[in-house]
């Protein structure tokens, strides 16, 4: 049976967690160099399983969207080996000494960060989730426990073979990476169901999976939420540094979740602004919506409904909005965002100040693109995700939210009276 599959997978991968978090730094790493090395000599056989999944996807009619998140070539390829490479650089996420705390009856208390133990990753389209996830995860001396999404299954079953081979190279547990290869959606249900081996569950994917999974899972979740990213160009704004930023925030890269989906703007800069800013965006083939203020500056915008405020666009489409001042800005955002990642794009400290106080997101900006809201880019090496909740891991996932604490107590004999 499907679930008992699960079951013995999420157990195998409980037993190698145990090993991996008594491993080496120097072990560690020497498996992540393994895992680049193997990536590199494999380029070509994940490029020919990547195109059995583009095949597939161009006969099942793939989202756009989704065909460019799911297609490899070789310069993302060694993206993924540099990424490997990065993580490898970065300092020991384990046995930190975090805290440390001497008691008047002689008890030395340290606290100390210790891995998660195993990890579910459950994605959608993205096969370089599947290389990110898992050398984070063996990084910080956890064990992996992937589902991935069926569009990615030929491409995500080469890339796990390649991982699987460099465990065993290292002569460690193959529990260390486990996958479910099967693109049963009834995967999921069972997964999350595991409770006694996973100790977290991360979702990467649609608002429909990740809700599905928070109100169904028994294993507590780390959600990776959508991103509804605002851009806001306050009075005092540079309006060409605002066009460049607006422009790199929609335009470079819309399928991700840290690309801008709403343009905010003050009244008093909107009819310099907008109709320039339009021009440009619809030069690049964004279409444009916006409220009626935006729509009587420049012609031909659609109106935008009820539902376009809180959507995720995720394509090169664009919301716009002209508000009376940054308190409303950050009404706007407050009501309608995804608590992501959102910017102010002005020359005034006292608005700065306010915006990054009051606008209740995980990554707030003040001049500079949404796009930057990445493991990558914050210097974490890569990341699982990008956190929208508060609970333990908030913001890009690196090594140091893949773990949790133990107390080490060292005595002389005490004892309680």
């Amino acid at each position: 049976m499907l679930e008992d599959v699960i079951k013995r997978k999420a157990r195998s991968a409980k037993a190698a967690s145990t090993v991996l978090s008594g491993t080496s730094l120097q072990k560690r790493n020497a498996l992540l160099k393994a895992i680049a090395a193997r990536l590199a000599s494999e380029t070509q056989a994940i490029l020919s399983a990547n195109g059995k999944d583009l095949r597939l996807a161009a006969r099942t009619g793939l989202s756009k969207v989704l065909t460019e998140r799911l297609t490899l070539d070789e310069k993302r390829i060694g993206q993924m080996i540099n990424g490997v490479k990065d993580i490898m650089a970065l300092p020991d996420a384990i046995g930190r000494i975090l805290e440390t705390v001497d008691r008047p009856n002689g008890l030395h208390i340290e606290k100390q960060s210790v891995p998660l133990g195993v990890v579910g990753i459950i994605y959608e389209s993205r096969p370089n989730v599947t290389i990110d996830a898992s050398a984070l995860c063996l990084r910080s001396g956890n064990a992996v426990l992937l589902r991935g999404g069926s569009e990615a299954i030929h491409t995500n079953k080469a890339l796990v073979r390649i991982i699987a081979m460099a465990v065993k190279d290292m002569n460690l547990p193959s529990g260390c990476v486990e996958f479910i290869d099967t693109t049963d959606r009834k995967a999921v249900l069972a997964m999350i169901h595991q409770d006694d081996a996973i100790d977290v569950i991360i979702p990467r994917g649609g608002g429909r999976l990740i809700s599905f999974i928070r109100a169904n899972s028994t294993v507590p979740v780390i959600a990776h939420g959508e991103g509804n990213c605002h851009v806001y160009v306050d009075r005092s704004a540079d309006l060409p540094m605002a066009e460049e930023i607006v422009f790199n925030a929609k335009v470079q890269r819309p399928s991700v979740c840290n690309a801008a989906e709403k343009l905010l703007v003050h009244e008093t800069v909107a009819r310099a602004f907008l109709p320039r800013m339009a021009a440009r965006l619809r030069g690049a083939g964004v279409a444009i919506k916006g409220d009626q203020r935006a729509r009587a500056l420049v012609a031909g915008i659609v109106p935008a409904g009820p539902h376009d405020w809180p959507k995720e666009y995720l394509d090169l489409v664009i919301a716009i909005k002209v508000v009376k001042n940054v308190a409303e800005a950050i009404a706007h955002i407050g009501r309608f965002g995804s608590h992501h990642s959102d910017a102010i794009v002005t020359r005034s400290g006292k608005n700065a100040a306010r915006f990054l106080r009051e606008v209740d997101s995980a990554a707030v900006y003040v001049n500079a693109s949404t796009r930057f809201t990445d493991g990558f880019e914050f210097g974490l090496g890569a990341e699982m995700g990008i956190s929208t909740q508060k609970i333990h891991a908030r913001g890009p996932m690196g090594l140091a939210e893949l773990t949790t604490v133990k107390y080490v107590i060292r005595g002389t004999g005490q004892i309680r009276v």
